[in-house]
């Protein structure tokens, strides 16, 4: 049963005609309506900030003209009025912060749930968004999208909406005390300020967005180049990244210069607007107050309007910038909500049965690129409790297997079944959490080695990660390091050496303890020595377990129940090692190549 929010945010969607700013704003609210309760008491308290805000021009023209009055040296009226000028502007103020105090939740727990669900929509996305997208730009759009949230909460609240409530309010006051003059010259000045802000705006929103291009290529550029540096270093290209990032920050200075002098141009503007709409009003309140038609509280009273009102509208310009930007930031962050998931589960699917331990592909096809398939027609079953070893030149398509299996893709064609039943009625969480795997490439997170062997099942015991590492031949190298378990890995695991790396990845398989394991070139980056002394351990893990091995070494895949040899996404040879040994055909002659390659460093 989806919760109501979801309900809601789903009702709320824009549809495809919408227009990209309004489409943003219709889904943005939808988060808001959660906390519609805490919204409709801020808006209370922001109307009773602002009469409070109006009134008090109104107190200060009574005590102006109170001190004037020759005839009344009374002072209990002007007494009666300060007392009362001093309670608006404390009512002012507690309105105000009574109103951040009440929306202070509703703009933090917004931009949670929206940085949490974007957060899982990229999880749940397939690995092929991934391998196409920097890391860089997206964690830029994700940072400058949670932070126009609150940057056009804030805004929106704190200083449109007071600002319309204030212009109504004293265009009703003047309408209502004062001749039509003062409310039309008003009016002008705010219609042609708002045009003149809007006009101006708009067209530096295109500007804008070249700076938010640049910016995120050129963050992309340096994560990507950062995470690499072993390469970079590799073949002395320091200053052939440099010139790359060099580029991408020149492009975006030359866009941040354009966007400064357009926003120049603005300012200069709306200043010009201003000061034209002030001086008219002053000079029409002055000829009143000569010709007897105003007093003097009624001059101070119009310029207090005016200062009242125009100095928010100075910063309405500056705001209106920052709303059009973050309408664009919070749009860039939702169009990785509306990224579409490739694969999903089924209606319906059910999670994976815990005895579905015998794998089958049948008559399998697949490819990343229709123009260039990667498996053609695959067929072969790994029987509950048994090993199948697959071997072959890189390229024939060997790890395309794991990958399936896992569902990182779907098949294009045929099918792959667990437990007889095809994987794709199983939900996925189920079927990752029964399948452990030590990849070829092992990447590990930058924290302590205790928490990276301890990733494979976050709830087991510290004993029980102890014996994992000590499968993995992990306990001796851990107890001759000075911070022990907890030594820190470093990014992506770069302090550790490959053969570590992928002992703590066996370390990690061994503590999920899942039903189904599988081997992606598992010993490809240990030295002989070190393989041999894992090898049975790897072998006693299998005991009892479906497990699939992918292997470039056959040293390694000799006592599998059959070996399947992989040649451009086809099975060319099957069966025993013996046998195939017998059949002198391609894994004989890969068998005769690695034998003398070892012959040979020996």
């Amino acid at each position: 049963m989806s919760s109501p929010r979801f309900t809601f945010t789903k009702k709320m969607e824009a549809s495809a005609s919408d227009p990209p700013a309004a489409a943003t704003l219709r889904r943005l609210f939808a988060y808001l309506w959660v906390y519609r309760l805490r919204v409709a008491i801020a808006l209370f308290c922001l109307i009773g900030a602002k009469l409070a805000s109006v009134a008090v021009p109104l107190v200060f023209k009574e005590i102006i003209d109170a001190l004037d009055a020759a005839a009344r040296p009374e002072l209990l009226l002007p007494i009666v009025f300060l007392l009362l000028y001093g309670f608006l502007r404390f009512l002012a103020s507690l309105f105000t912060e009574l109103r951040e105090i009440v929306f202070a939740r509703v703009t933090q727990q917004s931009i949670r749930t929206v940085a949490l669900e974007v957060f899982r929509h990229l999880h749940a996305l397939s690995l092929r968004f991934h391998l196409e997208r920097q890391t860089g730009g997206i964690s830029r759009d994700i940072e400058r999208g949670s932070h126009a949230i609150a940057t056009l909460i804030n805004y929106t609240l704190y200083s449109i909406l007071p600002t319309l409530v204030e212009i109504l309010l004293v265009l009703a006051i003047l309408a209502a005390r004062y001749p039509p003059e003062f409310a039309l010259i008003t009016l002008g000045s705010l219609a042609a300020y708002i045009v003149f802000a809007v006009w101006i705006s708009n067209w530096r929103i295109d500007i804008r967005r070249r700076v938010n291009e640049t910016d995120s290529a050129a963050n992309a550029r340096a994560i990507d180049s950062l995470l690499n540096y072993e390469t970079v270093k590799y073949f002395s290209n320091e200053d052939f990244e440099a010139r790359r990032y060099d580029a991408d920050m020149n492009a975006w200075a030359e866009a941040s210069t354009k966007s400064q002098i357009s926003l120049s141009m603005l300012n200069l503007g709306q200043q010009t607007i201003v000061a034209l709409g002030v001086t008219m009003m002053m000079w029409r309140a002055a000829v009143s107050v000569i010709h007897g038609q105003m007093s003097v509280g009624d001059l101070v009273l119009v310029n207090a309007f005016l200062m009242q009102m125009y100095l928010p509208l100075n910063f309405l310009g500056v705001v209106y910038r920052e709303l059009r930007q973050a309408v664009t930031d919070i749009e860039r962050m939702f169009r990785l909500l509306s990224a579409g998931q490739e694969i999903r589960d089924l209606p319906g699917a059910i999670p994976l049965p815990f005895h579905a331990r015998d794998v089958r592909f049948i008559n399998v096809h697949f490819s990343y690129d229709p123009a260039r398939p990667i498996l053609r027609g695959i067929d072969f079953a790994i029987p509950s409790g048994h090993t199948v070893a697959v071997v072959g030149a890189s390229g024939a398509g060997k790890s395309t297997l794991a990958r399936l299996l896992f569902r990182f893709y779907d098949v294009t064609d045929g099918k792959i079944t667990l437990g007889g039943q095809d994987v794709r009625v199983f939900t996925q969480e189920s079927l990752r959490r029964a399948i452990g795997i030590v990849p070829q490439d092992t990447v590990l997170f930058n924290d302590t080695l205790y928490y990276n062997i301890l990733y494979g099942a976050p709830n087991a015991t510290r004993q029980e990660v102890m014996e994992a590492a000590r499968a993995a031949q992990l306990i001796q190298f851990i107890h001759s390091l000075p911070e022990g378990w907890e030594t820190r890995v470093g990014e992506r695991g770069l302090k550790l050496s490959g053969g570590e790396k992928q002992r703590v990845a066996i370390a990690r398989a061994l503590l999920k303890n899942p039903s189904l394991l599988i081997f992606d070139e598992a010993t490809s980056a240990l030295d002989t020595r070190t393989e041999h002394a894992i090898q049975a351990q790897i072998e006693r893990a299998a005991q009892g377990r479906t497990t699939l091995v992918i292997a470039h070494r056959l040293s390694t895949v000799m006592r599998a129940d059959e070996i399947l040899v992989m040649k451009d996404g086809l099975i060319v040879e099957r069966g025993r090692h013996d046998a195939l040994l017998k059949q002198n055909g391609r894994y004989a002659r890969m068998w005769a190549q690695q034998r003398q390659k070892e012959h040979d460093e020996v």
